[in-house]
């Protein structure tokens, strides 16, 4: 459980550092495994908690050592360098889903107030 009783989560932001980040850039079937200094300029998407399972849909933009900056859908297996600092958003309202969507074929984001 998110906390406080709550089902949904949104992020507000998100900083910090890591050494390893997966992510899957725009168009990309598979994710890119990025390693060495990174920062995490901007980390968004939303977060679900329903009984034993949980999901989040992130996206995240990262800067390399050298100031390239890249962003996509984060991946599992990203490692925290140093820090990271992730700020929530708890909705006790509300329940957040996925379903599959007849019309693109993915597994779409469903609200819904408890």
């Amino acid at each position: 459980m998110l906390s406080q009783n709550s089902q949904a989560a949104f992020v507000l932001s998100g900083i910090g550092s890591l050494s390893t980040a997966g992510l899957r850039l725009a168009g990309a079937v598979q994710p890119e495994r990025l390693t060495g200094e990174m920062e995490i300029l901007t980390l968004a998407g939303t977060v679900a908690f329903d009984g034993a399972k949980s999901s989040s849909h992130l996206h995240m933009t990262l800067s390399t050592a050298t100031g390239q900056v890249l962003g996509g859908h984060v991946a599992p297996g990203c490692i925290v360098r140093t820090t990271a600092e992730v700020l929530l958003a708890l909705l006790p309202e509300w329940q957040f889903a996925r379903e599959p969507d007849a019309a693109t074929g993915y597994d779409e984001l469903v609200v819904r107030t408890q």
